[in-house]
């Protein structure tokens, strides 16, 4: 094991980390996973409490995954889907089609949620420019958003450490203040008497700025990366009215928040609402292989229809474009929804999430709480009356990420936000266990 960890630490480059202290940090070296566990090289077990980056919702090695998976190995491992089709894409996409809001009924595939994202804001510019409206080419994103780490992306997040080193390849846009009910853009003091004020400045934004204006993107419910950020369904139904009001798409960024994470399939049911882009990933395959997809309206993509050669095309394509593997194992994903009653688990899990996390209330640093599905966030401050944020880099936040580990619980905070991201099929005798485990991490 200490040799398989030296050679990590030579050759290995690892994500949002400073590699300068890995050394005296060494990464876990996990060597297998089993439903909602994860056993290192030792044989110590984990819960997975952030769902091995918010996208394992079935537990690992699902026994419906692991067939599709080697089922499709044994017919067709990968083809290219540019003047080729297969069965298992033809498959998902009318499964996905099904399933999703009314309205959209085009899937185009790649391979991650930044890519998943970067489709939208192409396909919405090229949209505009197809139609003859090319000066619609700017997006109205959320300062407390992340879209992903592809250059599109970083230009429609908001400034953090995750885009400030790369402002020179960002492209410029228009910013809001995200409905951050904890911290009231508005200065309210009670989330029953802001309610939605805060669409203002959106409203503001489209007003003076439609016409340049290709799209409005947001993660519906949960801005993730921004620190748990958990807003009222209103506010996603008002933004939808108002896209569609000044003439704007609206992208919904589902890549995190997809397929059960709210307790809906999709977060946007919640609101009634049917984007003109929906871009899904990560539980779109539970996790198991890299699968994304955007899903778009009729309308868009007749937009892009013409003769051969004809600079409506979309000239955007990956590599691994519906990968048939990859295809398989969302079909058993879904497979899972339809006949394992994934959905009605997590109400009740989500009921019991809510019940339980009220014991942090009373702690000296939890200034909010914060949970819709399975989703649950505590966010740590100095000071309860002020809400002075506790710095991300406090000791005490490393201190309760080492003692979750010593408690079987991945506390990975975003931040100043310690937080929770089951997946879906956590027991309710787990979840009891994870949250006293949570609790005494953070004593």
């Amino acid at each position: 094991m200490t040799d398989l960890i030296q050679k990590d630490l030579t050759y290995n480059w690892h994500p949002y980390t400073q590699m300068s202290i890995q050394q005296a940090n060494p990464p876990l070296l996990i060597e297998k996973a089993q439903g909602i566990k994860l056993y290192d090289a030792s044989g110590q077990w984990y819960y997975d409490t952030i769902s091995s980056w918010w996208c394992n919702i079935h537990g690992h090695l699902h026994p419906r995954m692991v067939k599709a998976i080697k089922q499709q190995l044994d017919q067709l491992d990968h083809t290219l889907f540019a003047g080729i089709t297969h069965q298992t894409a033809i498959e998902l996409s009318e499964r996905l089609i099904q399933i999703s809001p009314d309205g959209l009924q085009r899937v185009f595939y790649s391979d991650n949620g930044s890519t998943a994202v970067e489709v939208a804001l192409k396909m919405s510019v090229q949209y505009w420019r197809n139609s003859g409206r090319p000066e619609k080419s700017k997006f109205i994103s959320f300062d407390r958003a992340y879209h992903g780490d592809t250059a599109g992306c970083m230009s429609v997040s908001g400034e953090s450490a995750f885009t400030s080193a790369f402002t020179p390849l960002m492209f410029a846009g228009y910013k809001v203040p995200s409905p951050y009910c904890y911290r009231c853009p508005m200065g309210h003091t009670s989330q029953d008497t802001c309610a939605t004020a805060c669409i203002k400045f959106l409203r503001d934004a489209l007003e003076n700025h439609s016409d340049t204006v290709a799209a409005v993107i947001l993660e519906p419910l949960i801005l993730c990366a921004g620190g748990m950020l958990i807003y009222p369904a209103a506010y996603l139904a008002e933004a939808a009215l108002l896209s569609k009001k000044y003439n704007v798409h609206l992208i919904l960024d589902e890549v995190a928040v997809g397929f059960g994470r709210t307790g809906t399939m999709f977060a946007c049911e919640q609101a009634d609402v049917c984007p003109d882009f929906l871009c899904l990933s990560k539980g779109l395959t539970s996790g198991m292989l890299p699968l994304a997809a955007t899903l778009t309206t009729q309308d868009i993509f007749n937009a892009f229809l013409g003769p051969s050669g004809s600079e409506k095309t979309f000239y955007h394509g990956h590599t691994f474009t519906a990968n048939p593997i990859g295809c398989n194992a969302a079909l058993a994903s879904l497979d899972i929804f339809a006949h394992e009653g994934i959905l009605a688990h997590v109400q009740v899990l989500a009921q019991e999430l809510r019940k339980s996390i009220n014991m942090f209330s009373d702690h000296p640093l939890v200034g909010d709480i914060r949970t819709l599905g399975t989703v649950a966030a505590f966010e740590l401050v100095r000071n309860k009356k002020t809400k002075e944020p506790l710095p991300g880099n406090d000791q005490m936040i490393r201190q309760i990420y080492s003692r979750g580990l010593e408690k079987n619980v991945i506390l990975r905070p975003i931040g100043n936000v310690i937080y929770l991201f089951l997946p879906l099929v956590t027991t309710l005798e787990d979840l009891k266990d994870i949250i006293s485990k949570t609790h005494a991490s953070m004593v």
